[in-house]
């Protein structure tokens, strides 16, 4: 238990105001739980969210010490009362996740709370699976990551040994991941593998690509089908041999074929004609390879996971199955 004193300069505010400002850590829903149910009190006793404070009051705060740390990067997910997440499997070591378009994945300068891995950690340490205040405590990581404005699955670690079997593994390319996309017109021939140099311009955060070798170009190569076409507009299944950055989105549109919704590498007039502000790229499967000694993780080899649903592919595609 620790004790808040209210000074003048903190008099006349509502309690639960007052407890939003002594403890940014701690979510708004929660503290309103712990007034109602009295682990938050106001000299000794129960009180309403909206009482106002006078100096001098006391309030006893029966919490986790964690809530009064100073805000920080490493402690941004107690700031998440009811972590959001589509659990596809989970085990004692890893977490696979189907991350919904328009989250980061990690934290970066447009948002710092709502992340996937917060996500992900909040609900870890809810479960009281993990917590970075346990003695040489693990944090738990993403193994891999897509755009924000990209869905589908992406793998955690729960435990170190899993972080590194599975970092092996995806630059060893023991990790079949297919992605599904709409793309503009209709791919010819209707399956075949797209290869060249992707080049990032860091300053524009976008890459082109390249028909030959240029200094700083990486080799891409891009495996895809065409799983059908209607209405100008073609859904294809894409396969990562390599795995640069918009690797799909830039080789697909240096193709001639853009995917609909892109803002960087597609055509922004269809794009408005569809009502599409991202692109239509979803990560759908994830089947677990391997080729050499996984250790922990080997009950894995060979098992598969796919999403259930994707919306582009259920707008412009039924009657597809995938």
């Amino acid at each position: 238990m620790k004790e808040l004193t209210i000074g003048k300069n903190d008099a006349g505010q509502r309690l639960d105001r007052y407890i939003a400002k002594a403890l940014p850590l701690l979510p708004a829903p929660l503290a309103q739980k712990y007034i109602r149910i009295k682990r938050i009190k106001l000299n000794g006793k129960r009180a309403d969210r909206d009482t106002r404070l006078k100096v001098g009051d006391v309030l006893q705060c029966y919490i986790n010490d964690e809530f009064f740390d100073t805000p920080t990067p490493e402690n941004a997910f107690l700031k998440l009362f009811k972590p959001k997440l589509d659990i596809i499997y989970e085990d004692e070591h890893i977490l696979l996740v189907n991350k919904a378009p328009g989250m980061v994945v990690h934290a970066d300068e447009t948002e710092k709370v709502n992340t996937l891995i917060n996500h992900i950690q909040a609900y870890l340490y809810q479960k009281k699976e993990w917590s970075p205040y346990w003695e040489n405590s693990f944090t738990p990581a993403l193994c891999n990551r897509i755009d924000r404005n990209t869905g589908g699955i992406v793998i955690a670690a729960k435990t170190a040994e899993a972080l590194r079997v599975m970092n092996q593994k995806i630059r060893d390319r023991e990790l079949e991941k297919l992605y599904l996309c709409v793309v503009l017109g209709r791919p010819s021939p209707a399956a075949g593998t797209l290869e060249g140099f992707i080049l990032k311009d860091e300053n524009k955060k976008q890459v082109s690509v390249r028909s030959k070798p240029v200094p700083g170009g990486r080799k891409a190569i891009t495996k895809y089908r065409t799983l059908a076409s209607a209405k100008g507009l073609s859904l294809v299944e894409c396969d990562l041999i390599t795995g640069r950055t918009h690797q799909i989105r830039a080789m697909m549109s240096h193709a001639g074929h853009p995917l609909l919704g892109d803002g960087k590498y597609g055509n922004e007039r269809i794009n408005r004609q569809y009502g599409k502000h991202h692109q239509a790229l979803w990560s759908y499967q994830l089947t677990f390879q391997f080729t050499t000694d996984a250790g922990e993780l080997e009950y894995l080899n060979g098992k598969s996971w796919k999403v259930n649903h994707v919306d582009f592919v259920e707008e412009f595609f039924p009657e597809v199955s995938f």
